[in-house]
């Protein structure tokens, strides 16, 4: 399993080897990219622009959501996938859109038909989106109808679980797509300690910043810390977090660290799941 450091501070992409997640939404802003020390994936900003719009039509058309991956690609480098512009299913995301969880999927799986048909060399994630179980199943069927075969892809994200990640109904989602999707290779959305402890082995990778909430809600400034009031935007914090997060992961399930869901995404320094937190000059 890889796991995927959360970042809200794209600038960071230059100053460790880690791996990183990073929306496009922050990434978008930067007139001059960074160049990535090591390996990353995109987020595509579609919690913040359905929780807050209601819609994808405030964002990037996908035409233009394109552009800015193969920029990001090309001038980044480093780039493991990018997730398609998929819409979330929560309760109070339909609510906000006014459109049922069924819409939602058909929205979803021809985000991922509309961007590979854009530019299929650009690394897609598809997305199975749903709230319940039944859901997800649903959703797996919608892309094998549309010709996609979900067992081929480098990876699929599973959305609308971050909220309720350390639950048992969670679990059950992951356990029924690797049951019914056979060599699936799952990214878990926001799935952070209770989540991976749980599921972590049905994983193909899974990314978390709650370090950032936990330092900004426990007011945590680490010692020899300067310069700001918590750790909310810390590195050191951050990749010690992450350390803690893997090591507890490890003492839990007794894993052996195993390589990333393909062996050309693994890091030249050890295993995925493993790479050591550090600073690059």
């Amino acid at each position: 399993m890889r796991f995927y450091l959360g970042t809200h501070q794209p600038g960071w992409l230059r100053r460790t080897a880690v791996p990183l997640f990073i929306s496009d939404v922050r990434l978008v802003r930067y007139r001059t990219l960074p160049r990535a020390s090591g390996r990353w994936a995109l987020d595509s900003g579609g919690f913040s622009m359905l929780s807050v719009h209601g819609t994808w039509a405030a964002g990037p058309t996908p035409a233009e959501y394109a552009a800015r991956v193969r920029r990001y690609r090309d001038e980044v480098g480093g780039l493991d996938w990018a997730a398609i512009q998929d819409w979330m299913c929560e309760p109070f995301i339909t609510a906000k859109t006014g459109l049922t969880v069924t819409e939602h999927q058909h929205r979803t799986v021809t985000s991922y038909l509309e961007l590979n048909a854009l530019d299929s060399s650009l690394p897609w994630a598809p997305v199975l989106q749903g709230f319940e179980l039944a859901d997800y199943v649903r959703c797996a069927q919608m892309y094998a109808d549309a010709g996609v075969d979900l067992a081929a892809a480098d990876i699929v994200g599973v959305g609308s679980v971050c909220r309720r990640q350390g639950t048992v109904e969670a679990g059950q989602i992951m356990t029924a797509l690797t049951v019914e999707i056979p060599g699936v290779r799952l990214h878990g959305f926001g799935v952070k300690t209770i989540g991976l402890g749980q599921y972590g082995v049905l994983l193909s990778s899974a990314d978390s910043m709650a370090w950032s909430d936990t330092a900004r809600r426990e007011r945590l400034r680490l010692p020899g810390c300067t310069g700001h009031i918590n750790c909310a935007n810390c590195l050191d914090w951050a990749l010690t977090w992450r350390t803690q997060v893997l090591a507890g992961l490890t003492r839990a399930t007794g894993a052996r660290p195993v390589r990333g869901y393909r062996a050309r995404h693994t890091d030249a320094a050890g295993p995925a799941l493993f790479d050591h937190p550090q600073k690059t000059a």
